[in-house]
């Protein structure tokens, strides 16, 4: 059951941005990335997995195929595999920016 997709955006104003890169601002990959696990943990808990209890996160694989700029807004869409990870897709602008996966475990 693939979730509702999530959507984020990081103003020009924030903290990652001073020093990635100055003179040409672009998202970090680990802020892409802790959006796709919010985004993750949220759809978890809406269909009542891991409620109420912490989450371990192995990322079992993460590909960042465009810069994302200050300002963009993002989609983040989260759907379980097969295997029982989950696989997370963030779009914006008409394009692709991340994919990946992560095995989310709850810790109680």
């Amino acid at each position: 059951m693939q979730s509702e997709p999530t959507t984020v955006c990081f103003a020009a104003g924030h903290p990652a941005f001073a020093g990635h890169f100055p003179g040409r601002p672009m998202v970090p990959g680990v802020l892409l990335l802790d959006a796709a696990l919010h985004a993750a943990a949220q759809a978890r808990m809406s269909v009542g997995n891991g409620q109420g209890h912490a989450l371990r996160c192995q990322i079992t694989s993460a590909k960042f195929l465009s810069p994302v700029l200050p300002g963009e807004t993002l989609t983040i869409s989260c759907t379980p595999t097969p295997a029982g990870h989950t696989r997370f897709d963030i779009s914006g602008g008409g394009r692709q920016v991340a994919t990946g996966t992560f095995a989310l475990e709850s810790v109680p």
